[in-house]
């Protein structure tokens, strides 16, 4: 599945507001290495740079499309590198001080027993902080999951969309208890505001209806999203002022114990 880091940060403000509000809850005072896991096109990584000049930070994706948009970032920044890597076969080496991963582990199937092992091997002293968008049950996701499931779509997309993508916050808060970590979790649903026509639509294609288009032809994926957009029209009916589209994150942040 391609990413489109132009559509990804098409709604940039409301996408990147869950990331400060993330690691604004990180206390580390002068890590040596930070790493975000599944850091995008890079600009949110870039901050951190920022925040930590003396730290090393390194921005791991599974996306080149996305990795190619970050490379202009490191080339300006001398601590911040970027790399090609699988979430799911990645250890915190020894010299890790800060774990960041923001939006990305709903895409990793079996994260929840990822956290262990990755809290397990940190040192004493170190962060690790995750967001994960928990609207699944919306009507954003439930209508499209309704319309694959459709005995007009189901046979080309059985199994394309999952139901089980996060936890609840009090699940995330109790591994991170159980792997030996103060912990703090936490849900904020914000109330965006978005411009223009077919606003929930032109959301939805930068992240979560990304697995249904690439698994249709062109000319079927712009049948499917036509059905979906009415659905979307009158679940997330536009106003003068735009369109109101709740939308729900879970916040997770543990610092291991000395």
């Amino acid at each position: 599945m391609k990413w489109d880091p132009a559509k990804y940060v098409q709604f940039g403000d409301y996408r990147d507001r869950p990331y400060f509000d993330l690691t604004a809850r990180i206390h580390a005072d002068n890590p040596g290495l930070v790493v975000d896991l599944g850091c995008g096109p890079g600009n949110l990584t870039a901050t951190l740079a920022a925040r930590w000049p003396s730290a090393q930070v390194l921005g791991l994706d599974s996306s080149p499309e996305m990795l190619a948009q970050a490379a202009g970032r490191s080339a300006a920044t001398p601590n911040l590198s970027f790399g090609l890597a699988d979430i799911t076969g990645w250890m915190p080496s020894a010299g890790t001080d800060v774990v960041v991963t923001n939006a990305a582990l709903q895409w990793i199937p079996g994260h929840r027993e990822l956290l262990p092992r990755w809290l397990g091997a940190l040192r004493p002293g170190a962060w690790f902080a995750l967001q994960v968008p928990g609207n699944f049950d919306s009507p954003s996701h439930t209508l499209m999951r309704g319309l694959a499931e459709s005995e007009s779509w189901s046979g080309r997309l059985t199994g394309v969309l999952r139901h089980d993508v996060v936890g609840e916050a009090a699940e995330y808060l109790r591994i991170m208890l159980d792997a030996g970590c103060d912990a703090d979790a936490w849900e904020t649903t914000y109330l965006q505001l978005l411009p223009g026509e077919n606003a929930v639509l032109e959301w939805v294609r930068g992240a979560g209806l990304r697995p249904v288009l690439a698994a249709l032809s062109p000319e079927e994926a712009r049948v499917f999203e036509a059905e979906y957009s009415a659905r979307l029209a009158e679940a997330y009916p536009p106003s003068v002022h735009g369109t109101v589209f709740p939308f729900r994150r879970i916040f997770a942040v543990a610092r291991k114990r000395e």
